[in-house]
């Protein structure tokens, strides 16, 4: 068996990481992803230098942002303000399948890029719009990015201690999540498509994507009418469902809700067995009325061992309550349940030579999912494109000359 979208064809209109991300996760799917690229400027990833203060340059002038959003594309350069141009993409969409786009739709109307243009040419188009704000409001043709996302819906006051400053999180956590709702969409409706033999337009955006990833919280909310509190550690009501430091400065993640089925292994294991029956801590409502104390107490047990010393007395004793270990970026990449999982797997990079990469985050019994070809140079499949859908050598001269391509 092929690829889970072998013989799919979807047109990539977008910049930075949420929209191109749509096409990463297509791509690895088995789309045939093309990329569109202004001729002069290309994606504006490409100038990036850096981001949140890291370096995004790698050798060969290579960039990190770039080929972490656009494996497993092929990229055309099209100059969509000429009419020669807005021609080339409506002979590719006439044979493509899907087609998304992350602009705002001011810019995909001003150029004749937006769905009811397009879906004339064919009525089969599954075309998604990948915004940041929505379709409708007052800032629904606003220019937004990650850390907007984030700050406007709660994010960065749901992360970090009761009282701190709003805590920036870096990585693209709106743009990743915002690309995965909207693949989400596109794969619903080409199922749809597939019994009906409609196509449509989804939309997705930065703000909606984002509720949804703070379903749980925000469901308490619309319920009760409180949000959930930002976490306070030497507060937590359940102090075996919190974090400790340990005596080299690593830190342990416990996260035990059934407290009172696991305290009695808890104490043995952590050879504190005069607090079991102790009537301040011995059951689950003790320990919630005397969680500073409690916390006070586990913060000096912890302190006296190292932090893989406690994971390993934890596997000596097969412990079932959680736990795990908090770890650094790096850390995690050798996790082994990450590597023996596969989650992260190599890939001999043409240009970078051997790299490892982050896989599609779902496995198939009998379909290939792969990283089949890196991010492409700015217009790098540009002839071979024309060429498939009906250009002469001659044509593509010519628009050349033109400046169209």
């Amino acid at each position: 068996m092929g690829t889970p979208l072998e013989g799919i064809r979807a047109i990539d209109w977008g910049a930075f990481a949420n929209g191109p991300l749509i096409g990463v996760m297509l791509g690895d799917l088995g789309a045939d992803v093309i990329k569109i690229e202004d001729p002069v400027s290309g994606d504006p990833s490409r100038g990036m230098q850096s981001m949140y203060g890291s370096s995004m340059n790698l050798p060969h002038g290579r960039n990190v942002l770039i080929e972490a959003t656009n494996r497993n594309k092929r990229s055309i350069t099209i100059d969509l303000k000429k009419e020669e141009g807005k021609k080339i993409v409506q002979r590719i969409i006439r044979n493509s399948d899907i087609f998304f786009t992350n602009y705002t739709m001011i810019i995909a109307n001003r150029l004749r890029m937006d769905y009811k243009t397009l879906s004339q040419f064919n009525p089969r188009l599954i075309y998604c719009n990948a915004s940041g704000f929505g379709t409708k409001g007052p800032d629904a043709g606003k220019r937004a990015f990650d850390s907007i996302a984030l700050a406007r819906m709660g994010l960065m006051m749901a992360a970090g201690e009761e009282g701190s400053p709003p805590a920036q999180i870096t990585g693209a956590i709106a743009d990743t999540m915002g690309a995965s709702m909207a693949t989400l969409g596109i794969l619903a409706a080409l199922a749809c498509r597939e019994r009906t033999d409609i196509g449509q337009e989804v939309e997705t955006s930065l703000l909606h994507a984002l509720i949804w990833l703070q379903y749980t919280s925000i469901t308490t909310y619309l319920l009760r009418g409180n949000e959930m509190r930002r976490y306070s550690r030497p507060n937590a009501a359940n102090p075996m469902a919190n974090h400790y430091e340990c005596k080299d400065h690593q830190w342990i993640m416990l996260a035990e809700p059934q407290s009172d089925r696991f305290w009695h292994e808890f104490c043995e294991v952590l050879n504190i067995p005069e607090m079991e029956n102790d009537n301040k801590f011995k059951n689950a409502k003790a320990r919630v009325m005397n969680k500073r104390e409690l916390i006070e107490i586990l913060d000096r047990v912890f302190a006296t061992k190292e932090r893989d010393a406690w994971i390993k007395e934890f596997e000596k004793a097969e412990v079932k309550f959680a736990y795990g270990p908090i770890n650094t970026l790096a850390e995690a990449m050798e996790d082994p349940q990450v590597i023996a999982n596969e989650y992260i797997v190599d890939y001999n990079h043409p240009v970078l030579g051997a790299t490892k990469q982050v896989a599609l985050p779902a496995k198939f019994s009998e379909s290939e999912v792969s990283i089949r070809y890196p991010a492409p140079e700015i217009g790098q499949h540009t002839e071979e494109i024309l060429l498939e859908i009906g250009y002469s050598w001659e044509d593509i001269a010519n628009l050349r000359d033109q400046k169209v391509i």
